[in-house]
């Protein structure tokens, strides 16, 4: 219910009693398209962890610089984004047109609140398109007629999935499926991959073991466990790493702060 005691109206497939995890993002980073459920989550994980908005807009920048670096180093023109969640600033097609206005993307997310606000905010956009359909089911995604008008899967493709493997747990397979997408494209496709790094720090701890309770998912794994997302990859240089150390703006400036040590990531080509 709303704060003045109204019922809150969601669009049909949606319960909003139920938290999701894009709505939880938007909550976070201070949008208004969540519900009282998702803000409560929202809510819980800023009093554990403070630092937790600091690090959706670190991932939003390792984003955009993976996005940049494939488009005018690496020559993709094609993108899938997994997991993408609700628009927020500099997504993935904005970067990609703007280095090549040609570039084509499809956002990809399991929420049904997902795909309208992002076909809102594409406007028409010949070149970028948001469907609705679950991240995990491969041939739903890479088979959806959207995606199969727009990307020309004969051709190289990234594939992004930055901030959803560490949904997973091992026994859900997110190791086989990278796989999956990765075989399913040919030859100098990219996959570009991140998962929340486990830590000694309390308050990594207490992030996890935040997002088991309110979300039910959230799977911190080490370094050792986010490379093998890339096995049968080449790994581009420097290599899994911290967020602000792949390819950044300006030289990472002394020791990380302790939340950005949470977060690792990495792009990988397939040869």
């Amino acid at each position: 219910m709303t704060a003045d005691g109204e019922h809150e109206w969601a669009p049909p497939g949606v319960d909003p009693a139920r938290p999701s995890v894009a709505r939880v993002h938007d909550a976070l980073l201070g949008g208004v398209e969540n519900f009282a459920a998702d803000r409560s989550v929202a809510h819980r994980l800023k009093d554990a962890v403070p630092a937790v908005v600091d690090l959706l807009w670190c991932n939003r920048a390792f984003i955009g610089r993976v996005v940049d670096f494939l488009v005018r180093e690496a020559g993709i023109r094609q993108f899938v984004d997994l997991g993408a969640g609700l628009p927020t600033i500099e997504n993935t097609h904005e970067v990609a047109q703007f280095a090549d206005p040609g570039c084509r993307v499809v956002y990809v997310d399991l929420d049904p609140v997902v795909e309208p606000h992002a076909r809102a905010l594409l406007g028409g956009n010949p070149y970028a398109e948001a469907i609705t359909a679950d991240a995990c089911d491969v041939g739903a995604v890479l088979g959806h007629p959207a995606l199969t008008r727009l990307i020309d899967l004969s051709r190289p493709t990234a594939i992004l999935a930055v901030g959803l493997l560490h949904l997973l747990p091992d026994r859900a397979d997110p190791y086989g499926l990278v796989r999956r997408y990765m075989a399913a494209l040919p030859p100098g496709s990219y996959l570009a991959a991140s998962n929340m790094s486990t830590s000694a720090n309390p308050k990594a701890q207490a992030l996890e073991a935040m997002l088991q309770a309110t979300m039910g998912t959230g799977y911190f794994r080490d370094r050792a466990a986010v490379t093998r997302f890339f096995d049968g990859l080449e790994l581009v240089e420097p290599g899994v790493v911290h967020f602000p150390e792949w390819h950044p703006d300006e030289r990472v400036p002394g020791p990380l702060a302790p939340w950005e040590e949470l977060l690792l990531g990495g792009v990988g080509r397939k040869p």
